[in-house]
């Protein structure tokens, strides 16, 4: 009962507070925050240790401007999203993962953006644009009120720096900026204007992905900071994270826009798929957000206290082979591999078809696509993996060893059985002793991008809604350093150039499929599986917008009450 009047006695100066501020004027961030505190101490769903590092940061002023901060137009007090995935590098110029990209979605926003759930691009920082000299300059005309989360104003010259920082630093995802931008300029506080290496039609596509985003003045020009928390101009600010427990998202109180419906967002980082399911089942979280186990989902569409969200995806998975790398420097070798393979059956057994089979880099259902390698190699075709294999000098004596990597929690738990089903369809050629390996995200982002596998598992969410972004980034010898791949053909270079700038896509759809045919001959990749989105959410749950940028946006996600 004493913490009955305990809450009662919290209430009334609560409606105090809040009679007061109401004559005085709007509430400053230093008041605001304490209320929050207040309240989340009896609200509180998280465990107690997160809950008491959260409200022991929240009781610290976040404004440092005296602009008012905005009315909120918050619905939900606190969402909570469970996930098995990692944030890796809180750095735009060094991100190059779909998660955390998700993150940066949701606490920076470049000159441009996505309409959540659609892939329509519209306004962001700037308010409108224009393209001249053919479309190798572009003019971009920010909006007046934007700022960074301490009330700090946003102009040109942010974005500026933060683009040059992109440049310089080099990082995994500079290509997107490096291999399209001459210069950039800030021609005053509010015009921005970039100049292209060449016109590109896809150029608004690129603007509106992380290594475009402005990012707060605290980011040093020539340093990657991987556990930044300064942030940029977006919907939410990060006000706490620790690596691969959790991050609190908090509303942005001085962003320019309409304010999320949900004020804080808290992501938690479970370690496998049976812990996440565990924590939604207990009502830990709201939300498991990538990934549960195919099997999951398939129990959880029966229970009336979830709802299981599908949205069909463009994201791929597929092998990396090093070809510098003896001896699948070989391509014969490559294409035993290639023809060994059977898509069908992956797809069937261990994601009981919530992914289909894929043949090219190019999704199906994108304009371009052809399905190369069903053409090539066929599908499981053991007949010719062992004709080819013989054909490199190898036999039941001589057997082929190879290494397959994959990481064991980042694509869910399903991962070990995939990479288990692949060594044993390679391993029924009788030819072939498979060797798998595994490493955590982080080690294995670094691995990869140092060459040091020779066979991995990967998946590609896209930065852009083009062909173009399944295949540059992957085949272009200026672009793919991340893969470790080791990759490049001269005449895969000029085509793809050549695609990029041409405006006809019936033209652009040829080259792509010539593209394609090459990747099929050359074998640098081996495609796998096509899938698509599944969340599951507390029955209470609305306002999740999937759509074909596969993005999670939290600002439109929020709880009813009935």
């Amino acid at each position: 009962m004493a913490e009955v009047r305990t809450l009662a006695i919290y209430i009334v100066l609560l409606v105090i507070v809040a009679i007061a501020a109401y004559y005085v004027g709007t509430l400053q961030a230093p008041t605001k925050t304490v209320t929050t505190t207040i309240t989340e101490r009896y609200t509180a769903t998280l465990t107690t240790t997160v809950t008491e590092t959260i409200t022991a940061t929240e009781t610290k002023p976040v404004a440092i401007s005296p602009t008012p901060t905005p009315t909120p137009g918050y619905i939900t007090e606190k969402i909570v999203i469970g996930t098995t995935d990692k944030v890796t590098d809180l750095d735009p110029s060094n991100a190059y993962d779909f998660f955390t990209w998700e993150i940066l979605n949701n606490v920076m926003e470049g000159l441009v953006k996505y309409e959540p759930g659609t892939d329509r691009i519209i306004p962001g920082i700037a308010e409108r644009w224009e393209s001249r000299d053919n479309g190798t300059i572009w003019i971009f005309y920010l909006r007046k009120n934007v700022r960074f989360a301490d009330g700090t104003p946003l102009t040109a010259a942010d974005v500026v720096r933060s683009i040059k920082r992109v440049m310089k630093i080099n990082g995994d995802p500079a290509w997107l900026v490096t291999e399209f931008i001459e210069d950039v300029k800030a021609l005053d506080n509010y015009t921005v204007e970039f100049i292209l290496k060449k016109p590109t039609g896809y150029f608004l596509a690129l603007v509106a992905t992380p290594p475009y985003f402005p990012v707060h003045p605290s980011y040093p020009d020539d340093k990657i900071v991987s556990d930044a928390i300064w942030g940029g101009a977006g919907p939410y600010m990060i006000r706490e994270f620790k690596r691969d427990q959790y991050i609190v998202l908090e509303a942005n109180p001085y962003y320019y826009g309409e304010q999320p419906k949900t004020k804080t967002i808290i992501v938690r980082f479970y370690k496998d798929a049976a812990s996440l399911r565990l924590a939604l089942e207990k009502g830990e979280v709201d939300i498991a957000w990538r990934t549960l186990r195919p099997t999951d989902y398939e129990d959880l569409k029966k229970n009336p206290n979830f709802k299981v969200i599908e949205v069909p995806g463009s994201f791929i998975r597929y092998l990396v082979i090093n070809v510098k790398m003896d001896p699948v420097s070989n391509v014969l070798v490559r294409r035993a591999i290639a023809a060994a393979i059977d898509r069908k059956d992956l797809a069937e057994t261990v994601f009981l078809e919530t992914m289909e089979p894929l043949y090219s880099l190019v999704p199906k259902g994108m304009w371009s696509h052809e399905d190369v390698f069903l053409e090539k190699y066929g599908d499981g075709n053991l007949t010719l993996a062992i004709q080819l294999l013989k054909q490199a000098g190898y036999s039941e004596n001589n057997k082929l060893h190879i290494e397959l990597w994959y990481t064991p929690t980042h694509y869910g738990d399903t991962e070990a059985d995939l990479a288990q089903l692949i060594k044993e369809q390679l391993e029924r050629t009788g030819l072939i002793v498979v060797d798998l390996k595994s490493s955590e995200w982080a080690t294995y982002v670094d691995q990869l991008r140092n060459g040091q596998m020779m066979i991995a598992l990967l998946g590609w969410y896209p930065d852009y809604i083009d062909p173009d972004n399944f295949l540059y980034p992957f085949l272009h010898s200026q672009a793919n350093k991340w893969t470790g791949t080791g990759y490049a053909n001269p005449e895969v270079d000029r085509l793809i150039e050549e695609g990029a700038i041409e405006l006809d896509q019936t033209k652009r759809a040829e080259i792509y499929g010539e593209v394609q045919r090459i990747l099929a001959e050359d074998v640098p990749y081996i495609p796998l599986l096509q899938g698509k989105l599944l969340m599951v959410t507390q029955k209470n749950i609305e306002g999740v917008k999937l759509g074909p940028t596969l993005l999670f946006y939290y600002w439109t996600v929020y709880k009813t009450t009935g």
